[in-house]
């Protein structure tokens, strides 16, 4: 089977779309982490507040560990953020001395502060992220539509789709998943590392998820019967048997229908939400039975918001021809989700 992921597919706003282009500088892009608790200043593991430019995540992972003469596995981060960016992050590493961490430094990032902690970072373990974004190539108007669009967005959220970072160079993760699951890739499989095995399971997981919001995208926020809605406030989920009696709190953007992150122990739903997504597994050749007994103990499953919140949205002129649009995420989402809400075109790996 030769798949390539799905492109997602804009909701759409009622004041249509803006032009312009982002990414043209690694400047236009700025990603602030939002971290789930401050350091305590105090432990066995040095926190570095870090700022990268034009490098991605992993890549400043590893010189900053080449730098402190220290192994990376013993570096942690709460998240991966876009190589073609200006980041800052919080990384932990455990067994150095802070004045070493001060004194570091790279071509493409800088140590801000330095603290410490008594643990290591986790992949997760951050609030969510704060966005700074320069659309250049506005025209007349797009400033209006940006922020009509904006507080739309801010009512009802986003379409929680998967980036297309998710599925690997021009899909290839998506493609070797495929072949995992599907029996053929067993040998690959055996000779890839836990990392690169978990993310082409990963992809596949995210194929199936934004398959599933394209199936209810004009109506994300509205509840069916047999729904598994999830809280945003504190990612509880639970079943909807009265979809009216829940609205409410639906429209009020403080829960959303939740679609599937496949594992073993991956609640479902019943009903048309179960039938929906039975038609995303089918429609790759895939039953839910093939993400069990999983090599390498990999993650049990979840549920995922099919829609995202967007908080503290706004946006500014630059010049003539030119906006910056500001939004804070929760964790886990992706700014292109919002974009492709705003912007008459995004790029998708396949364009390029």
């Amino acid at each position: 089977m030769d798949m390539k992921p799905t492109r997602p597919v804009p909701r759409g706003c009622a004041g249509g779309f803006l032009s312009g282009r982002y990414k043209v500088e690694p400047e236009d892009f700025v990603v602030d982490e939002i971290p789930a608790y401050a350091p305590s200043k105090h432990g066995e593991h040095v926190f570095l507040w870090i700022e990268k430019r034009a490098i991605t995540t992993m890549d400043m992972v590893a010189e900053v560990a080449h730098a402190l003469r220290a192994d990376p596995r013993a570096v942690g981060v709460a998240g991966l953020k876009d190589a073609q960016s200006v980041s800052r992050q919080w990384i932990s590493v455990a067994g150095v001395h802070d004045s070493n961490a001060r004194e570091i430094g790279g071509e493409r990032w800088r140590v801000l502060e330095v603290t410490r902690h008594t643990n290591k970072l986790q992949m997760g373990h951050l609030r969510g992220n704060r966005f700074s974004i320069t659309l250049r190539g506005t025209k007349d108007g797009d400033l209006a539509i940006a922020q009509q669009n904006l507080a739309e967005i801010e009512h009802v959220g986003v379409p929680n789709y998967f980036g297309e970072q998710r599925f690997g160079k021009r899909g290839a993760n998506l493609q070797r998943g495929l072949e995992i699951l599907c029996g053929g890739g067993a040998a690959l499989a055996r000779k890839m590392p836990r990392r690169v095995f978990g993310l082409c399971i990963a992809a596949v997981q995210s194929e199936i998820f934004n398959r599933v919001i394209i199936a209810r995208r004009q109506a994300l926020g509205h509840l069916l019967q047999g729904d598994l809605a999830i809280l945003h406030k504190n990612h509880a989920c639970f079943p909807i048997d009265e979809p009216a009696r829940e609205q409410v709190r639906a429209d009020a953007l403080e829960l959303s229908p939740s679609g599937p992150m496949h594992g073993p122990k991956m609640p479902d739903p019943t009903g048309e939400p179960k039938a929906i997504e039975d038609e995303a597994l089918a429609a790759l050749g895939l039953q839910r039975d093939q993400f069990r007994d999983l090599p390498f103990g990999f993650g049990s499953g979840e549920r995922r918001p099919l829609r995202m919140p967007v908080a503290e949205a706004s946006v500014l002129p630059i010049g003539t021809d030119a906006l910056t649009v500001a939004f804070t995420l929760p964790r886990g989402c992706f700014a292109t989700s919002v974009l492709r809400e705003l912007l008459t075109e995004t790029i998708w790996f396949a364009d390029v």
